[in-house]
């Protein structure tokens, strides 16, 4: 079942890119709002959108004290050569075996009509810094980036 607002974000442990295991609890011990931003696939063309936009917009979430974590079901070694090319300044983790995908309840199944092939539902999840979730956007649609404005609203709320 999706975490819903006011539940308890669930915890996960994940390689990032650089193949180092880190944990929701690790960047909720900083002490400010985390935002997890689920998209399919690195190199996809609106996936490669979002993330460049999250990226021009980091600064803003920098003012927040927020931490933004990119997660796909892609593998480290795509995701270090996305977050490269593109120049992300946070981290990408990969939940490569769709155990975290499946624990938020944000998941495609036979993406793209590729039968078999499971890959994470565009979402956003604004957490405060107790670990509560404060804010969620999820579209069945692929194609649909989020609502920026809406997610630093969300967590400049969840700062307080």
């Amino acid at each position: 079942m999706r975490p819903q607002v006011g539940q308890k974000a669930p915890e996960f442990t994940l390689y990032d890119a650089d193949r180092q295991l880190r944990s929701l609890q690790e960047f909720l011990a900083a002490g400010a709002p985390v935002v997890l931003a689920f998209f399919p696939g690195a190199f996809t063309g609106v996936c490669t959108k979002e993330m460049c936009t999250f990226r021009d917009e980091f600064g803003r979430l920098r003012e927040l004290n927020a931490q933004l974590l990119g997660i796909s079901v892609d593998g480290p070694f795509a995701n270090k050569a996305f977050a490269e090319q593109h120049n992300l300044p946070f981290p990408l983790l990969c939940d490569y075996e769709r155990r975290v995908v499946r624990l938020y309840d944000v998941y495609h199944e036979d993406f793209a009509g590729l039968k078999g092939y499971v890959a994470a539902k565009r979402s956003v999840f604004v957490l405060d810094p107790s670990g509560t979730v404060r804010y969620v956007w999820v579209t069945e649609n692929p194609g649909i980036e989020p609502p920026y404005e809406e997610v630093f609203r969300a967590v400049e709320q969840a700062r307080q």
